[in-house]
């Protein structure tokens, strides 16, 4: 990352000089230069605006387009003609498949479709924007943009964003094609035109540099397209140029899978070696290619003189060809990818699924979040269970939790104020600082609400660790070595505590159709009802003194931050777990029991969780 801020410091001030010294050799390089800076706005509008008018359509459509290969690939076509941004579909692709939602064969498909989608760009340019005079388009769709970007509704915004986009798109390639006519009066860049072999590899490089520079493949082609237009390079050089700018265009995966995971940085090499690998075709076999491009010129009625038609064949020819020897060998990819670039082994200390990929995008950012609060989770059930000395695993397999309880006496070698600082709290600290994000992404209400739920979630499973610590000391005192009631006491809290765990678990293994809320609420109401009768049955213990109000005391303590945890857990569950639309939800609200009557509840009038949990529930001790 430091390598890129010092790229990015270095390239500015170079960059900044190169055009002042280009505007001091000739006033026309203003317009070429302004074009491009306008033709590169547009794009950046029309994306900002796809995003905004999409709603999340593209991303739901991208879900669904990855299920073959076949999709895969028509999908990146279809999507990178319509958004005219290959850029745009790949930062998509690898947002979604660091969140795991497409698989890397289908993020792989999609990124070969897109580089035939891209080809589009040049067949629009060549075809229209060089022989009518878009600029007349242009100034009407901007004046309407302006309009519609200041409507409160959403998708009207983002039509608007995308509509001035357009405009300007439309106005850069004017004043690109404008600023070499101009050239051509003063100066004749042909002159610099190389053939042969040295003129293929010298000007391949350009065009890489150009689309690296500028970040856009479009931008390249439309630069080319409109210089060779204007006589200003040569048709075999403009050829060269656009196999660079193919191989250029990797560097906007590459940059988008910095902050990705393992699954995004495998993308963007295969998004390289499909792109240098179509690159090296073009350039070995470029003298067969170029008849091609004449013969299929001369079938489909292009003028022997309109190379930027010519170029625009060429541009899809060497792209299509560059699919069709890839798909063959997509398996034998793959499997490099996975051996290049490996899983690494997972930290349960750190946040594994919260990256800078998945937070451009609504879905992956509540997918992703999502996951990770299920993977704190996962850490915490381990150390609740730890802390009450029961092994996890032990307890997830019985069927008879209560016994289980009875046998486990030895005490657990566990630190759990370390493993919650490095198992819990950091990432509890990773999901606050993730979800704080919301504000700054614009996301529609629903969808922040959905997230700012998910961050309560965290919330409530981590006070419920803090809870159980405060358990950990009196477990060991009083369950490692038989102590007549109090230990019987303590061993009940403990299978309350492991039942409501293997509940969750179970929950979350059963199929999202079936899972309901009854069960939560009807659990709910027996917490209470457990919480009142144990403080009757601790009086009773003292009275025949069988307790001693040393021993009471530690333990209404201690059953305080029990049932704190078992509420905690029930709670956080709930708002995991259960849908919050659909009919059957809303049939659910209609049952649930509401707040006053769970605290009115008795012993007798609350279900047995063996009645409508998810799995087949162990027997309540009470």
């Amino acid at each position: 990352m430091f390598g890129v801020r010092a790229m990015t410091r270095f390239y500015f001030p170079v960059a900044i000089a190169a055009l002042l010294l280009a505007f001091w050799f000739s006033p026309d390089a203003q317009e070429i230069a302004a074009g491009v800076a306008i033709f590169l706005f547009g794009m950046m509008m029309l994306e900002d605006g796809f995003k905004l008018f999409g709603g999340g359509a593209l991303e739901k459509v991208l879900k669904q387009a990855t299920n073959s290969t076949t999709r895969a690939v028509t999908f990146g076509i279809l999507s990178t003609t319509v958004l005219q941004s290959s850029s745009l579909v790949s930062v998509i692709t690898i947002s979604f498949l660091s969140a795991g939602l497409i698989s890397l064969v289908g993020g792989v498909g999609i990124i070969f479709g897109a580089n035939i989608g891209t080809t589009t760009g040049a067949w629009l340019v060549a075809g229209l924007g060089l022989k009518v005079d878009i600029a007349a388009f242009a100034m009407p769709m901007i004046a309407i943009s302006v309009v519609m970007v200041f409507q409160k509704s959403k998708p009207l915004r983002g039509l608007g964003y995308a509509l001035a986009g357009l405009g300007f798109l439309f106005l850069g390639i004017h004043y690109m094609k404008e600023g070499f006519e101009a050239f051509k009066d003063q100066i004749d860049l042909t002159r610099f035109a190389l053939s042969g072999l040295l003129g293929l590899f010298v000007y391949s490089l350009i065009g890489t540099v150009a689309t690296v520079v500028m970040q856009s493949s479009h931008a390249t082609m439309v630069l080319i397209l409109t210089a060779l237009a204007a006589g200003q390079i040569s048709y075999e050089n403009a050829l060269a140029l656009a196999i660079g700018a193919n191989i250029g265009t990797t560097i906007t995966a590459i940059i988008g899978a910095l902050g990705a995971n393992f699954q995004g940085k495998r993308l963007a090499l295969a998004h390289l070696i499909f792109n240098v690998t179509t690159a090296a075709v073009a350039i070995i076999f470029i003298s067969p290619l170029r008849m091609s491009v004449d013969w299929i010129s001369d079938l489909i009625g292009i003028a022997p003189n309109d190379f930027a038609m010519k170029l625009a064949v060429f541009h899809t020819i060497f792209n299509v060809i560059g699919v069709l020897i890839m798909l063959p060998l997509l398996t034998r990819l793959i499997a490099f990818l996975q051996a290049r670039i490996l899983e690494p082994v997972p930290d349960i200390s750190t946040p594994r699924f919260l990256n800078e990929a998945v937070d451009e995008f609504p879905q992956t950012f509540e997918v992703a979040l999502r996951k990770e609060v299920n993977h704190l989770y996962e850490n915490a059930a381990e150390l609740i269970l730890h802390g009450l000395n029961l092994h996890r695993d032990q307890v997830f397999a019985s069927d008879d939790i209560e016994k289980l309880v009875r046998r486990s006496r030895s005490p657990l070698e566990v630190d759990i104020d370390e493993r919650y600082e490095h198992r819990v709290k950091s990432l509890y600290a990773g999901i606050v600082e993730f979800s704080t994000r919301v504000g700054d992404k614009g996301f529609a209400p629903e969808i922040a609400d959905r997230i700012y739920a998910l961050r309560d979630v965290a919330t409530d499973i981590v006070q419920a660790v803090k809870s159980i610590k405060h358990l950990r000391k009196n477990v060991l005192r009083y369950t490692v070595k038989p102590q007549g009631a109090t230990t019987e006491l303590y061993d009940e809290l403990r299978t309350e505590i492991a039942r409501i765990a293997l509940e969750i678990r179970k929950l979350g293994l059963a199929d999202p159709e079936s899972r309901s809320a009854l069960w939560l609420d009807q659990e709910r109401a027996q917490i209470e009802e457990d919480a009142r009768m144990t403080s009757k049955r601790v009086e009773t213990l003292i009275r025949n003194g069988s307790l001693s109000s040393v021993a009471a005391t530690s333990f209404m303590n201690d059953s305080s931050y029990a049932y704190g945890a078992m509420r905690m857990l029930i709670e956080a569950a709930r708002s995991y777990y259960i849908e919050r639309e659909g009919g059957r939800a809303e049939v659910e609200r209609l049952l649930a029991l509401d707040d006053e009557e769970i605290n009115e509840a008795r012993g007798g009038s609350a279900a047995k969780p063996g009645d409508s949990s998810p799995g087949n529930s162990v027997t309540r001790s009470s």
